[in-house]
């Protein structure tokens, strides 16, 4: 999947270092996934349930568990799902938040007490979610770079739900 993803949309498409993980599970450790009953999980003959393949975290070097920001790591999860969520607007895949973020819940898990990923941004402010996201970028990398259209509101002081409100007659907005 991830070379014909290269091959549709260029190398940028894919984080190098995903593109050596799969390579080494599947050149190094022959885990080609569910097909061969091994990949990131162990797949033993049902009525056992998968768990995750214990050499996984020979791959990698390992945090003590006492050493996990665990509040950092639920954000980073959250706004990971939600700058997507808000790419989707931007580029007029979904055009209303609602739908938005009830496809997040169902289809992603977005945790549930947030209203979903756009409902989450909108809870706690535009400005205040860029700002997360731009330490989240600046310590972890490109893919939580915060979207024009969230730039934009930020400085405007919008919400998701009143650029795109779900409520108007007619035509939902287009970003702009």
């Amino acid at each position: 999947i991830m070379k014909q993803t290269i091959n549709d949309l260029g190398e940028k498409a894919v984080d190098p270092k995903q593109m050596a993980l799969i390579n080494t599970m599947v050149d190094t450790h022959g885990r080609f996934g569910r097909k061969n009953g091994k990949g990131f999980y162990d797949y033993p003959a049902k009525p056992a349930k998968k768990k995750l393949w214990p050499g996984l975290k020979d791959l990698y070097p390992q945090l003590k568990p006492e050493k996990v920001d665990y509040e950092e790591l639920k954000e980073r999860l959250l706004v990971t799902i939600a700058l997507e969520a808000v790419r989707v607007m931007e580029e007029g895949i979904v055009t209303d938040p609602r739908e938005a973020d009830v496809g997040s819940i169902l289809a992603f898990g977005f945790a549930p007490f947030t209203g979903g990923a756009l409902s989450y941004i909108d809870g706690i402010g535009a400005k205040r979610f860029v700002k997360i996201a731009k330490g989240l970028q600046k310590k972890y990398g490109a893919e939580f770079k915060a979207p024009k259209l969230l730039l934009d509101m930020a400085e405007k002081g919008e919400t998701l739900y009143q650029r795109f409100d779900p409520y108007q007659k007619g035509e939902v907005k287009k970003a702009a």
